[in-house]
């Protein structure tokens, strides 16, 4: 009789512990609306934490009243952005009266940059709040917190149970068999400027895992000057603020690495006399990446030369010290007014001016997001060969051969990657030396249990998508990507960024905007320089340093260390025409069927 009831009490035991701890994590749903955390109370129970939000009820579903008012008056982002690339005639106007275009710039800076955390929350290893999301610095941080551990698919409850072959999706979807153009006339010159500046904050540490980073969290210019104060040093000539240069072919480059022997990664059996020194560990890579390290060394070196002659009594270390804010305030003004400018696509003209946020609750601080890092991999924008002065080269001979700039002379090679044609972000168009890179990105997003495209949407404002058709805005791919991923919350987030449609008059689809964007305004205007203790005169060596920063341009950053006729300079090709998009590449964006 007692063997009977303690069998039939371990039979118990074992039913309920069975059941609890098979029982599915109730936040794998993600049942908190408009940013509550979910948390767990007990193995099936989940309560959301709406505190902070404007927005109550069990699953923070209910606007408050100003809320509500709020979103009446909100424009829908595809709404907004509609107007912004079209009314030019209203955006002349705006554009020509100080006082709305300030107020106008204000409300961008202030509406991007609060929709990101700070301080963050959230980091890769954990799905909660953990103080190592604010106070450990070799971690990315994340917008959205991992998918748990426990769930019953990838995506948490929706989608298939496993994801598809990353081999599968990079050649059924990705792969270049021709080169499709960007349709808003992008040039190669604007494809380097994005990979040479982002690499100053986009520094995975693979070592520790896809969800470390080995840099600082922001504008810092280290792709300039060095990874560490040991880097600077050994680029720095110390004599008059000046980094090391050297002359050849009359003009200044940077110096070779057995001059300054910084960190550099160069293939086995490089000859001595093509390895340089430069900024970035890898930006000898390419030539596009070795051009604009150059015209930044010569940046710096001219400035130097006019805060000496302005300043006699200010020492070597001054003079670098100073030039390096210079070239600071030179690289966010140029950033914002002629590289964001050109990526969106407004005809509102944007402007760099921290004062606009003196006065308001603003906080100069940053840290990078890994969902951030990963938006940035735009590789489709590179071609698969490169046309210099007329000589056509192949990638493949185009890598690690920073000579092409000295032989060519800096002028020249400038003008050829205006006058080239970048590459469409979107499928079809990875070239055979970036697959790699797009499939390790897939893996790593993997790896680091990203939520779906549409929870991204979700918390950067979208409306998320219904159908996989909507996604893509065609048939064919919407339904192999429906076999494939069952639900259209079941869809990864860096995929869906590639194949979602392109937007009206823009670069991408409209994702990578309405994401990308709060990060970069909130990184470019949360740097120390913005911030009123900074940013005045004195900072700057004087009015005349800050004159410098205050009429940066594109233009005048090339024109000003070009010996001779300055090229023309732009981040589109100079024979582009607004409405002049190949539809025929524009429909093979989406519709051309690649068979593996």
């Amino acid at each position: 009789m007692h063997l009977k009831r303690h069998l039939l009490t371990l039979a118990v035991v074992v039913i309920v512990y069975s059941h609890y701890s098979s029982a599915e994590n109730p936040c794998c749903s993600f049942p908190c609306q408009n940013g509550g955390i979910c948390m767990t109370t007990g193995h099936t129970s989940y309560t959301c934490d709406c505190t902070g939000l404007e927005y109550y009820g069990d699953s923070c579903e209910h606007p408050t009243f100003w809320k509500k008012v709020k979103l009446m008056l909100k424009p829908d982002p595809e709404q907004l952005h509609h107007i912004l690339v079209n009314y030019k005639w209203l955006w002349s106007i705006i554009n020509n009266v100080s006082f709305l275009k300030n107020a106008a710039m204000k409300r961008v800076y202030t509406m991007r940059s609060h929709m990101i955390d700070s301080p963050p929350v959230f980091e890769s290893d954990h799905e909660y709040a953990t103080f190592d999301a604010v106070g450990n610095y070799s971690y990315y941080t994340r917008t959205l917190p991992p998918v748990p551990r426990d769930c019953p698919t990838p995506m948490g409850v929706k989608g298939k149970k496993t994801m598809p072959d990353v081999d599968y999706l990079v050649q059924k979807f990705f792969r270049r068999t021709k080169f499709l153009p960007e349709p808003m006339g992008s040039n190669v010159l604007f494809s380097f400027f994005a990979q040479h500046f982002t690499h100053q904050f986009f520094k995975t540490d693979l070592k520790m895992g896809p969800g470390f980073t080995w840099g600082g969290h922001g504008v810092d210019v280290s792709h300039v000057y060095g990874k560490d104060k040991a880097s600077e040093n050994l680029l720095r000539s110390f004599k008059d603020g000046k980094m090391k240069s050297q002359m050849m072919n009359g003009e200044e480059f940077p110096p070779y690495l057995k001059d300054a022997p910084v960190p550099m990664t160069y293939p086995p059996n490089t000859p001595e006399h093509l390895k340089f020194a430069l900024g970035h560990e890898f930006f000898g890579l390419l030539p596009g990446l070795f051009m604009y390290a150059t015209v930044w060394l010569r940046e710096h070196n001219r400035v130097c030369d006019v805060l000496k002659q302005e300043h006699p009594e200010f020492d070597d270390e001054r003079l670098f010290q100073t030039t390096k804010w210079i070239i600071l305030g030179e690289t966010i003004k140029i950033v914002i007014e002629d590289y964001v400018q050109h990526l969106s696509n407004y005809n509102f003209e944007l402007m760099f001016k921290p004062d606009l946020l003196f006065g308001e609750s603003f906080q100069y601080q940053n840290r990078i997001a890994v969902e951030f890092n990963h938006l940035y991999h735009w590789h489709p924008l590179m071609p698969s060969e490169f046309n210099v002065s007329g000589s056509i080269i192949p990638m493949k001979d185009y890598v690690y051969h920073s000579e092409l700039v000295m032989k060519t002379g800096l002028a020249n090679f400038v003008d050829s990657m205006t006058r080239q044609r970048a590459g469409m972000v979107g499928p079809h168009n990875h070239g055979a030396m970036t697959q790699h890179v797009l499939k390790q990105a897939i893996l790593h997003g993997r790896t680091l249990r990203f939520q779906s495209m549409n929870q991204y949407r979700k918390r950067f404002g979208m409306k998320t998508y219904t159908s996989f058709e909507e996604l893509t805005g065609e048939k064919k791919i919407a339904k192999e990507l429906e076999e494939l991923y069952g639900d259209i919350d079941g869809m990864e987030f860096y995929v869906g960024l590639l194949l979602e449609k392109r937007r009206e008059k823009a670069l991408f689809g409209g994702a990578f905007v309405e994401i990308g964007g709060p990060y970069s305004v909130k990184g470019l205007m949360s740097n120390a320089i913005c911030s009123p203790k900074h940013w005045k005169p004195s900072t700057f060596g004087g009015q005349t340093g800050f004159d410098i920063v205050q009429t940066a341009t594109l233009k005048k950053l090339f024109c000003q260390n070009i010996k001779g006729p300055c090229p023309y300079i732009s981040f589109r090709v100079p024979d582009y025409v607004e409405g002049d998009v190949d539809e025929e590449l524009l429909s093979c964006q989406h519709g051309c069927h690649q068979e593996l």
